[in-house]
Order: C-alpha cells, then sequence, then structure tokens
C-alpha cells in the first residue's frame, strides 16, 4: 500500500496540474472536497483537500521527489509554475544532492538526486 500526504490548497486543480505534469501521473480518484493523484515512482500519493485559506509560514512536512536530472527538473518545476527557493545552491551529503523548491501556492518539497550506485528505495540521509 503506497503512503499518502494530504495538502491543502485553494487551488487543488491547479496543484494537481503542477505535479501531475512534473511526475508524469495522473488523477487517481475524486472525493468532494479530495483529489487524489495516482502513486509517483516511489509509491507517495499525495491528497489535495480544498481550503478555503491560504499557505502561511513554512511547511512542518514536505516531501522529496526523486528525479534523474537536478538541472532539468529544476527547470521544469519553474515552467510549470513552481519556484527555486535558493537559486544557485545544491545541497549535497554523501553522495546525495538535493534543492529545495516551491510549488505554484508556496508548498515546499525537494528535488532529490540519489547518490551513485543507489536504487530509489534507499533512504534519504539529508535532515530538514
Amino acid at each position: 500500500m503506497p503512503a499518502y500526504m494530504i495538502l491543502d490548497s485553494q487551488d487543488p486543480q491547479r496543484l494537481i496540474d503542477f505535479y501531475g505534469a512534473l511526475q508524469g501521473i495522473e488523477v487517481l480518484a475524486e472525493y468532494g472536497q479530495y483529489c487524489a493523484m495516482a502513486p509517483n515512482r516511489e509509491g507517495l500519493m499525495v491528497v489535495f483537500q480544498k481550503v478555503p485559506e491560504p499557505k502561511v509560514g513554512k511547511n512542518r512536512a514536505h516531501f522529496d521527489i526523486v528525479v534523474d536530472d537536478l538541472e532539468g527538473s529544476t527547470a521544469r518545476v519553474q515552467e510549470l509554475g513552481g519556484t527555486w527557493m535558493e537559486p544557485g545552491k545544491t545541497h549535497e551529503l554523501e553522495g546525495f544532492s538535493w534543492r529545495c523548491m516551491q510549488d505554484p501556492e508556496g508548498n515546499e518539497f525537494c528535488l532529490y538526486l540519489m547518490a551513485a550506485g543507489l536504487s530509489n528505495d534507499a533512504n534519504p540521509p539529508h535532515p530538514h
């Protein structure tokens, strides 16, 4: 069974389009104010919940999206309306690399490049 995360959104369709295009996934199901995306390649499902209030402050939790190429993925996030939170900065630790990003509503997530020789199933070492 995949893991899932509920993400509040004032405009779920905008985030569905963003994460769907970024990860090549589609909507799995819709239930009233909830919309569930299909699992991504790591098995994470994101469910968007429509809420009236905007995001305020830093997320208390975030997710990492494993990518094969940081440069291309960073450019794709920006094309889709997201932002690179620390332009020019790539974090590195023991062969792992990541960039801190925001989706179009300001929710933080990381683009994550696995260390050479490890599969997507390896446990990420970086603290947030």
